[in-house]
């Protein structure tokens, strides 16, 4: 798979110590099939505080679901190819969920989808598109595929392989450290580039659709009127502590023609960098921006959710330990997002969450996962307070 989802799986493998394989290979003519992809589950037990003014005024019962992780379950097929002195390739991915829904009828809440076979688990195809290039000059991507800004902070992140934040949700995935740490890079149409490697030394850029729908704007349409941009440096280097370091950046117009408030720029940098050594490995990572945040609303993280030019920034801290011999990858980390109205007494939310987890290889594709996630979500202008505990027991299997 030569493609994001491989470096999703590689990422995930890597953060759970196993190592990271390519897919069932099959030639074909003049090409070379690729399937694989993922398929996991986690038990999650999640108990839920919410307060007003330090009162507690919600204290429900503990949440207990079945489903899949950060990662979805994924089946990928993809092909490669040379021709006319051309590298050539496709890659189709398909993306569900394990969890059975919420156990309500389509008509019992708005929007709900039911439990049973009509639960959360519906395909979702995030990954279609086509490359072309040469190592000589690199290669050009046209299709849907994760975006640029922000990619490098979600691969390296330990939960890939679990859960963390959002274990109730009962979706498709869980938020592991999105809207806690970074900005979901998210699947995106795009037509990019990624250039070659020069001594560790790499660059990608791309053009971007313009992206989600604020829940303020007045209408789809009004959305697509300009196209986002979207680029990243990278250095990487090997041996005996071998790391990478990278800084990327995005700007999206967002445009209503019949809310004028609504017109704005969002812009974003972030910066990180990671190393290993001897089985530690660590990661730093920060970003910084205005309209890049969806605290205010359910889904956090999620990108110009809030429909304002807010105020966003945050970042996290991870450090993991592979136990010699048994292969056990022990890791932490600590996330923080804070997102500021734009408006005066609209919102200032700040998104902090701690996660400990232990990621067993038990096979060569079978990792065994527990980890244990604490989540403060506070706002100082309603004085709303929401933490939660969640445990995860769990599997990942790769092919």
């Amino acid at each position: 798979m030569n493609n994001t989802i491989k470096l999703a799986v590689a990422a995930a493998l890597l953060a759970g110590a196993s190592s990271a394989s390519a897919g069932i290979q099959i030639p074909a003519g003049d090409w070379t099939v690729d399937i694989g992809g993922n398929v996991n589950a986690y038990y999650t037990n999640t108990d839920t505080k919410v307060k007003v003014g330090g009162v507690t005024i919600a204290n429900p019962k503990a949440q207990n679901t079945i489903g899949t992780g950060l990662l979805p379950s994924a089946f990928g097929i993809g092909a490669k190819t040379r021709q006319n002195d051309l590298d050539v390739a496709f890659q189709m991915t398909f993306f569900t969920g394990s969890s059975s829904g919420d156990n309500l009828a389509p008509t019992a809440v708005p929007g709900g989808v039911g439990g049973g076979a009509a639960g959360n688990n519906n395909l979702n195809i995030r990954q279609a598109y086509l490359t072309f290039g040469d190592a000589s000059w690199g290669s050009i991507k046209l299709g849907r595929d994760l975006g640029i800004f922000g990619s490098d902070a979600i691969l390296s992140d330990m939960t890939l392989l679990g859960v963390g934040t959002g274990g109730p949700a009962g979706g498709s995935s869980t938020l592991g450290r999105i809207g806690s740490g970074y900005i979901y890079a998210d699947w995106k149409g795009q037509v990019s580039y990624s250039s070659p490697n020069w001594n560790g030394f790499s660059f990608a850029a791309g053009v971007m659709e313009n992206f989600v729908p604020s829940p303020t704007l007045s209408g789809v349409t009004a959305q697509k009127k300009d196209m986002a941009f979207e680029g990243k440096v990278a250095y990487d280097w090997s041996g005996d502590m071998a790391g990478r370091v990278w800084a990327s950046a995005i700007s999206q117009k967002t445009n209503d023609p019949l809310t004028p408030t609504n017109n704005y720029t969002s812009r974003g940098f972030d910066i990180g960098a990671k190393a290993s050594v001897a089985g530690f490995g660590a990661v730093a990572y920060y970003y910084d921006g205005k309209g890049l945040d969806s605290q205010a609303v359910v889904a956090q993280g999620l990108f110009n959710g809030n429909g304002e030019k807010s105020k966003d920034k945050g970042g996290y801290v991870q450090g993991t330990f592979t136990v010699p011999g048994v292969g056990t990858k022990l890791g932490a980390s600590y996330g923080q997002s804070k997102s500021r109205s734009a408006v005066a007494g609209g919102f200032d939310i700040k998104n902090t969450s701690w996660i400990v987890g232990a990621y067993h290889p038990l096979t060569k594709h079978l990792n065994l996962v527990a980890e244990y996630t604490n989540q403060d979500v506070k706002d100082s202008v309603s004085t709303g307070k929401v933490s939660s505990d969640t445990m995860a027991l769990g599997a990942i299997l790769f092919f």
